[in-house]
């Protein structure tokens, strides 16, 4: 978003007091605008799968009395397509309905890492993946923003908890910090430049997020370059005036002017620089110009094209987890069916908290399942929606399924257990429900559980006894007929898993530090957070992440990976080898066996979802920069690439690897200096290092055969190599001079 032409002559005509006033909310939902000087004010308004403009009159929190919107699938359903093209489609429709709805800023995509299942909000997020997470971000704004419609993206950073939120302070080092929770940022922003970007509740490492200098100013805006508006979560801003000076520029909501007026005396007694306020007040004009202009005339809502295409993108978001004998599809009239369970008739498709819409008009799959099966299908509650257990209903269900062939049986989360606000204490399913599956196996063993759940659920006690698991997920206001279309193979379902399916809470990697206490969470697992963790423990899981099951099978063929400059470029053909039409998620994962630092055994760095034809072959062709390869060096404070040979995985899931490559990459100097205070081991493996620690110590093997004998025995060497080169110089190896000589050679040749 360029700098709008207006920005410059408007600021110049402001007095302190009105610059101040630009700086919160007008309003809930408004920005502050100076009628007088021709900056408008603009309507922000909550996301991220549908525009929930609230009704005139609405609460004063602005969670309830939403106009009418298009719900989409949540992030949960829609991040298991795996397709950027079709996230971009949805992105494009919510930019029209914002439109429609004259919003001009989106508050959305949600980024945060699903760092645990429990997260009462991780129906709101993509992945626990950074780079899927990152570039399905990117999708997202590209396709809002294409529409003249602002987006927020959020929630920046750390913010992986529901659980004492406004305050807890999220401990983490540095480099799982720089690895795992900003690169999705990171690429969203320098590939899109969202309008906006929403600071978290929390404290980072003891700083609330809306007053911390280093991710607002150092990382967004000088290393990223993030050009627009830095605004709260809504009341997320506990001192202005600090938050200000650390690069946060709209505070939301309103705080009828409590907080200007704080800005302004500030400013007055010289603890503030005007200049602070007037970067901030210039970002805050040019956004509402741009919200201003970017706004159509003529926007109108297209109400039955945006349920079809909700009904499209709930089809694309349901992962087939299991699909014994080919059960599934279903063909109609090829024998009697029963549905079990309340979420059939009342469907639960979207998250509690600030994103719920009311929806322009909301299928259910009882109805939509009846109508491709071309019968009146028999029906079951079986249990109450907040999972009660209720005998009558039981006894009912399990009359109802002993009569039919198949049944098909609705399972899920009800909406009291997982919300924004809150986190969830386990992974189960309601006891009643789970209860009601074991009757039912009793007497019917063709069971074809689906699952409507906004973050994971353990389903290991029971998975392996049913012949069929559909994950569902929340599938926004059309996700009834998109279950059905996949359920009599209208849809074959593409779907992948973006979170790891545990075989047990207690197998969750944050188990025992999740959500932390006394106000301080510590993510104590590092970099090892769902398949980094479980691949490389090489630990059990139900279902692995990436995974997904289709009504047709592909085979991988001819893979290729190879180093051109600074891309590394992946290749394999995939032939469908099914009789269906289908869509395959090719994933591309690296490793460095024997890495320097500790390192998951494989990341994904790339995948594309691709539709191939039943019969056919296309060659896939995958890139990632060599860059992308990189760990953050903690001690020299930068990213850097290390040289030796990565092994490149080409595959369907994280577990499942078609085919393993190797690649020969240079990597970057060292980014550990040398000293005397270098152990020999790090001397040994450093590439400028190495040869003249070997050029010195052949002349001082020559002079002490003893310490030759040493160097040269493999298990004294082991020894040898954790001796800091001061150590050698106190055995009389060397001498101080020596030593120091040594240094100043590696850093001539490094320099």
């Amino acid at each position: 978003m360029s700098l709008h032409p207006q920005t410059e002559s408007i600021l110049a005509t402001l007095t302190l007091e009105q610059k101040a006033s630009l700086l919160s909310g007008a309003s809930f939902w408004d920005t502050e605008g100076i009628e007088d000087a021709g900056v408008p004010s603009i309507i922000l308004s909550d996301g991220p799968h549908g525009v929930r403009r609230q009704s005139t009159g609405g609460d004063h929190l602005g969670l309830l009395d939403g106009e009418p919107a298009t719900c989409f699938p949540p992030a949960v359903g829609l991040g298991s397509s795996w397709d950027p093209i079709l996230v971009e489609r949805v992105g494009e429709a919510l930019g029209r309905e914002a439109q429609a709805k004259r919003v001009s800023v989106l508050l959305g995509p949600g980024i945060n890492i699903k760092r645990d299942p429990r997260c009462g909000r991780n129906f709101e997020y993509l992945s626990e993946d950074p780079l899927h997470a990152g570039v399905l971000g990117s999708a997202f704004v590209r396709g809002v923003q294409s529409q003249g419609v602002g987006t927020s993206l959020k929630h920046y950073a750390a913010n992986n908890q529901e659980t004492d939120r406004l305050r807890v302070s999220a401990e983490i080092d540095t480099r799982t910090l720089r690895e795992l929770y900003l690169p999705a940022f990171r690429r969203v922003v320098t590939e899109t430049q969202p309008w906006t970007v929403m600071c978290s509740y929390n404290r980072v490492n003891g700083v609330y997020a809306s007053e911390h200098n280093w991710l607002l100013n150092t990382v967004l805006r000088d290393e990223w370059g993030f050009e627009g508006v830095v605004v709260s979560d809504w009341g997320a801003v506990r001192d202005r005036v600090p938050a200000l000076a650390a690069g946060l520029d709209l505070e939301m909501p309103s705080t009828n002017g409590r907080t200007d007026a704080d800005v302004v005396a500030a400013v007055n007694d010289g603890s503030l620089d005007i200049a602070v306020v007037d970067t901030a007040a210039r970002r805050l004009i040019d956004l509402a110009l741009h919200g201003r202009d970017g706004l159509w005339a003529d926007a109108e809502l297209d109400v039955p094209g945006q349920h079809a295409l909700a009904r499209e993108i709930a089809g694309r978001s349901i992962v087939l987890l299991r699909n014994e004998g080919d059960i599934l599809p279903l063909t109609p009239g090829a024998g009697s069916l029963a549905v079990i369970g309340e979420f059939a008739r009342t469907p639960r498709y979207q998250g509690a908290g600030s994103s719920q819409i009311v929806p322009t008009r909301l299928d259910n799959a009882l109805d939509e399942i009846r109508a491709q099966a071309g019968a009146d299908v028999p029906y079951a509650a079986g249990f109450t929606l907040e999972g009660d257990e209720d005998a009558a209903l039981a006894d009912e269900a399990v009359r109802v399924a002993s009569a039919a062939e198949t049944v098909l049986y609705f399972m899920g989360l009800p909406s009291s257990a997982e919300s924004e606000g809150f986190d969830r204490d386990d992974i189960e399913l309601p006891a009643a429900q789970t209860a009601l599956l074991e009757r039912l196996l009793a007497v019917n063993p063709r069971i074809i559980v689906v699952l409507s759940n906004g973050a994971v659920v353990r389903v290991s006690d029971w998975n392996e006894r049913v012949p069929a698991l559909v994950e569902g997920w929340l599938l926004g206001q059309a996700g009834g007929g998109a279950i059905a279309d996949v359920l009599f193979g209208v849809v074959n379902p593409s779907g992948r898993l973006t979170e790891s399916i545990p075989e047990r809470l207690q197998d969750v990697p944050a188990f025992t530090s999740f959500p932390g206490e006394h106000g301080s969470v510590r993510y104590a697992e590092g970099l090892y957070v769902g398949y980094r963790h479980y691949d490389t423990r090489e630990a059990a899981v139900t279902y692995p992440f990436g995974f997904g099951l289709s009504y047709t099978s592909f085979a991988y063929d001819h893979p290729v990976a190879r180093v051109e400059g600074e891309t590394v470029r992946v290749s394999v053909h995939v032939t469908n080898t099914g009789a269906r039409d289908g869509r395959e998620v090719v994933q591309v994962y690296s490793g460095l066996p024997g890495a320097e630092v500790s390192r998951p055994v494989h990341e994904l760095r790339a995948f594309a979802s691709v539709e191939i034809p039943a019969g056919e072959t296309r060659e896939v062709e995958l890139s990632f920069p060599v860059a992308g390869l990189a760990y953050f060096s903690t001690i020299a404070d930068v990213w850097s690439v290390e040289g030796g040979t990565y092994v490149i995985e080409i595959a369907a899931s994280s577990r499942d690897i078609r085919a393993h490559l190797d690649i020969q990459v240079a990597g970057d100097p060292s980014p550990i200096p040398l000293s005397v205070n270098s152990t020999l081991g790090e001397w040994f493996a450093h590439p400028v290092g190495a040869p003249i620690l070997n050029a010195a110590f052949a002349q001082v093997l020559a002079e002490a055969p003893a310490v030759g004998g040493m160097l040269n025995d493999p298990h004294l060497r082991k020894m040898a190599e954790q001796m800091p080169m001061s150590q050698m110089v106190a055995f009389g190896a060397l001498s101080p001079e020596q030593a120091q000589g040594l240094v100043s050679a590696v850093e001539q040749a490094s320099a």
